[in-house]
């Protein structure tokens, strides 16, 4: 399991440019006018993980794969698109079908490159997709929620369980508050999201700065930092243009490019690490001398669901799952020798797996 990740923001904010180094294709078409990109681009790439890397070389895999994140690019929103403006409809939409936003703000100055606003304020860029995201949601709720308080007077009680969540996300709508701000418990989660909230969505605040702030940030990205740890959202600086050439280069000569420019890796491995933190999301691994892979999970998962992953049949048939942490592998020299050293343990059904775990599942056919 990945995540599917819309790339939102006003448009000439980077977020093809970002796309385009994310995905290292040329798919999505970056220009300097809005609207450049009509249809949303969507693009898999793999999670880079050291870790990966280092089981295979102990266990002399001769694959190594690595779990993949979707990427989708959608056109750049302006102020109205909750009322159709630009191509307001048609891009909410794609954005309700993704898990999380990667919401990208601009935080540079360039006469070059026009501002649909006019002037540099991620803050207030920040506001304008917000504003639109919980006009469109507000619009939504106000629509469906007659017919089901209907419902709800008349003894559903389905009903008037998502009515009374409707009428929570309605408080801080008109509040001018996202809905992911609702106090919901774990028992409501499945029915909050089923109402496809797009201001439900978690944001990762994508600061695109100049090449010069590609390390630290600047004072743009700084206020966006500030907004985001208000929020409770998640924050990482990128320079889009760096990302954009650092793709194009060979893999031997990326590492030389980053200690020239000061950085000791691509922005993408930190938008991955906070989308990660964002969804909760953990790896575990499966290492033998055929491969080596990498899975993606929710943290808290179960041996049986994460064997799931797999395949169906390993999570209908679990016995148990083999298990030995990351560093019992790599410091014992793989299997046999955790095994020696008491660190290869029998899991049974309610083991929650850990980050890093390296595991066999057994099961009956």
């Amino acid at each position: 399991m990945g995540f599917k990740c819309g790339i939102v923001g006003l448009p000439n904010v980077g977020k093809s440019t970002l796309f385009n180094a994310l995905t290292q294709t040329a798919a999505a078409q970056a220009a300097n006018y809005p609207f450049c990109t009509i249809e949303p681009n969507v693009g898999d790439v793999a999670v880079p993980d050291a870790r990966l890397d280092e089981l295979a070389k102990i266990a002399g895999s001769k694959e190594i794969i690595p779990t993949r994140l979707t990427f989708v690019d959608i056109a750049g929103l302006v102020r109205g698109a909750s009322k159709g403006e630009g191509l307001g409809n048609q891009f909410l939409a794609n954005i309700r079908e993704c898990d999380a936003i990667a919401h990208v703000v601009r935080c540079f100055e360039d006469s070059d490159i026009t501002h649909v606003e006019g002037k540099i304020d991620p803050i207030n860029d920040i506001d304008t997709i917000e504003t639109e995201l919980m006009l469109a949601d507000l619009e939504s709720l106000e629509k469906r929620i007659v017919s089901l308080e209907k419902k709800a007077k008349g003894g559903d009680k389905e009903s008037k369980e998502i009515v009374d969540i409707m009428n929570r996300c309605l408080v801080l709508l008109r509040d001018g508050k996202p809905a992911r701000l609702a106090q919901v418990s774990n028992e409501e989660r499945k029915t909050f999201w089923s109402l496809g909230l797009l201001s439900s969505k978690p944001v990762l605040y994508v600061c695109n700065v100049e090449e010069s702030a590609a390390d630290k940030g600047n004072d743009f990205s700084a206020k966006v930092a500030a907004r985001a740890k208000e929020e409770g959202a998640v924050a990482v600086v990128v320079s889009a243009k760096i990302e954009s050439e650092i793709a194009v280069l060979p893999f031997a000569d990326q590492k030389d490019y980053l200690e020239a420019v000061g950085l000791e890796e691509p922005g993408l491995n930190r938008v991955i690490r906070a989308g990660y933190e964002l969804l909760h999301l953990v790896t575990y691994f499966t290492v033998g001398p055929k491969e080596a892979r990498a899975w993606t999970i929710e943290k808290g998962t179960r041996a049986p669901q994460a064997a799931g992953v797999i395949h169906t049949d390993f999570e209908k048939g679990f016995i148990r799952s083999e298990t030995i942490a990351y560093e019992d592998y790599v410091a014992h020299k793989g299997e046999s020798g955790a095994r020696e050293a008491g660190k290869f343990r029998l899991e049974g059904k309610d083991y929650v797996v850990a980050d890093g775990d390296v595991l066999h599942f057994r099961f009956a056919n």
